[in-house]
C-alpha cells in the first residue's frame, strides 16, 4: 500500500480529523486506488498517530461510501462508478443553486471581486490546458458562494457530495471547457444584479451539463 511520506499534516485538528481528511484526500486523488486494501497500522505510522483515530476515521469514511470494511478480514477503498454521477450531480446542482440565491443577500464588493479574480484564474488554467488545476479552482469558485450563503446545513451536505464528485471528476479525467468560464461570468453578473430567478437555472446547468458531456463520450 504506497503511502506518501512528504504530505503536509493539518494543524489544529484532532488526530481523528487529521486522519479522516488525509485518508479521504488520498482516496479522492487516487493515491489510494479503488479496491486497494488499507492497513490501519501502516496508515497510523504514516500519519504519526495511533491506530484508534485511524480506525475511527475509517468507520466514518465507510458511512460516507469511501471505504468498505469487512470485520475480521480487510478494509478496502470502494470502486469508482461513473454512473453514480447521475445520482450525485442533480442534488448537488440544486443545493448549489439554492446557495447562490442565499448568497445574493450577503453579497459585497469584495466577494464579487474575489469571484471575478477566481474565474480569471480558472480561465487561465483552462487556456493553458491545466485541467487538474481548473477542477480545483472551479471548486474554489463555487465554495466562495456556498460560504457566503452562510447556511451550515447546506454547507455540510454540499461538502459531503462535493467530495464524491471531486473523486469522480479526477478519476474520469473530466475536462472543463470555455463554456464553464462563460457560465461563471454569467453567475457573477446575475448575483450582482440580484436576479435570483435567472441565477438558479444557470447554476444548475453549470453542474448538470457534465452528465450530458459524459454520456456523449460513451
Amino acid at each position: 500500500m504506497p503511502i506518501p511520506v512528504n504530505h503536509s499534516k493539518p494543524v489544529r485538528q484532532s488526530a481523528k480529523e487529521s486522519a479522516y481528511n488525509q485518508i479521504q484526500q488520498w482516496i479522492i486523488d487516487g493515491t489510494l486506488q479503488p479496491g486497494e486494501k488499507l492497513n490501519d497500522s501502516e496508515l497510523a505510522q504514516a500519519l504519526g498517530i495511533s491506530r484508534t483515530p485511524v480506525r475511527e476515521s475509517l468507520q466514518l469514511l465507510e458511512t460516507e461510501g469511501f471505504v468498505q470494511m469487512f470485520p475480521g478480514k480487510a478494509t478496502q477503498v470502494t470502486e469508482v462508478e461513473k454512473e453514480s454521477m447521475k445520482d450525485l450531480l442533480p442534488p448537488l446542482a440544486a443545493l448549489q443553486a439554492l446557495a447562490a440565491e442565499l448568497a445574493v443577500d450577503h453579497l459585497t464588493t469584495d466577494v464579487l471581486d474575489l469571484l471575478e479574480t477566481t474565474n480569471d484564474r480558472f480561465a487561465k488554467a483552462i487556456h493553458s490546458e491545466n485541467y487538474y488545476a481548473a477542477l480545483k479552482i472551479d471548486e474554489e469558485f463555487h465554495q466562495i458562494i456556498v460560504d457566503i450563503a452562510n447556511n451550515p446545513y447546506i454547507h455540510r451536505i454540499i461538502a459531503h457530495l462535493q467530495a464524491h464528485v471531486r473523486r469522480l471528476f479526477f478519476h474520469n479525467s473530466i475536462v472543463l471547457t470555455e463554456k464553464s468560464i462563460e457560465e461563471h461570468a454569467k453567475i457573477i453578473e446575475l448575483m450582482n444584479n440580484s436576479n435570483k430567478e435567472a441565477l438558479s437555472p444557470i447554476m444548475k446547468e453549470n453542474w448538470l451539463r457534465t452528465i450530458d458531456e459524459i454520456e456523449s463520450l460513451q
